[in-house]
């Protein structure tokens, strides 16, 4: 069989407590099932499901790619944004490790787990980024109207992975990043920068939305038919090849880049 022209980059495990909702032994199969080459893990902050995914890739005779959803803070204080990181070598594995202790240990308790930009110098050998669509700095600057410092952020970010970062491209009905995606890409272009599709995946099928939403109710205890939830997408889950390559007919390169993610 063929394999799908498409490389889900950004799955959240269950390893991403009251958040993700696929076990990675079941991401694997999934995988197998839909003719993806490869497939990524890429928990929020952690990489706890590392091991039982790989295994479970070689089983099924996928390829794993092992990244996390890092927190970056732009300061002391400010706000967290998330950039997902992928480990190439031992080099990038050995610096996924250190981040994500680092984000873990080194900030304050009452705070959710992050690094600094700072924190990134001299840890990213190895690594290959994606801008993280509308949890990353560059695409919450853009929505903000701070386009400005949204080029500086994809300078810096340039700087620390070069040759290493893709812009990446989500359509999910999400707001800033419908209201971002012109600037955002024109801003790649600009930069000679790639571009990278994904759809950040918190489920594998379509009927899992409404378990999601529950879980989600859970995890911020609160109700179903409360008005002010966070509330889960029905776009957040898995979706096949055919899918992206109609949501991304525009940008090929896109899709394609998904592969060549995985090749590198």
């Amino acid at each position: 069989m063929p394999f799908s022209p498409f490389v889900p980059l950004r799955v959240l495990s269950s390893y991403s407590m009251l958040e993700g909702a696929i076990d990675p032994k079941a991401l694997a199969k999934l995988a197998k099932e839909r003719g993806f080459p490869a497939i990524a893990i890429c928990d929020r902050n952690g990489l706890y499901g590392t091991t039982a995914f790989a295994a479970a890739c070689k089983g099924e005779g996928v390829q794993p790619i092992i990244g996390t959803l890092l927190g970056v803070a732009r300061g002391d204080g400010a706000e967290i944004d998330y950039l997902p990181l992928y480990a190439q070598d031992e080099d990038g594995w050995n610096n996924l490790c250190h981040l994500v202790s680092r984000a873990h240990l080194d900030r304050p308790l009452e705070r959710d787990p992050h690094v600094t930009l700072s924190d990134l110098e001299g840890r990213t050998a190895g690594l290959i980024a994606l801008t993280g669509a509308g949890e990353g700095a560059v695409v919450r600057l853009l929505a903000a109207g701070r386009a400005a410092a949204a080029k500086e952020m994809l300078e810096r970010l340039a700087g620390l992975f070069p040759g290493r970062l893709y812009v990446e491209v989500a359509r999910r009905n999400d707001p800033a990043e419908e209201e971002a995606e012109d600037a955002l890409v024109d801003l790649a272009y600009a930069l000679d920068l790639p571009l990278v599709a994904s759809n950040p995946a918190n489920f594998g099928d379509p009927h899992m939305h409404a378990a999601h939403d529950a879980m989600l109710c859970i995890a911020h205890s609160t109700h179903i038919d409360s008005a002010e939830r966070p509330r889960s997408s029905p776009d957040a889950f898995i979706k096949s090849a055919e899918m992206m390559e109609q949501a991304f007919a525009d940008l090929p390169e896109a899709m394609a880049n998904t592969l060549v993610v995985a090749q590198r």
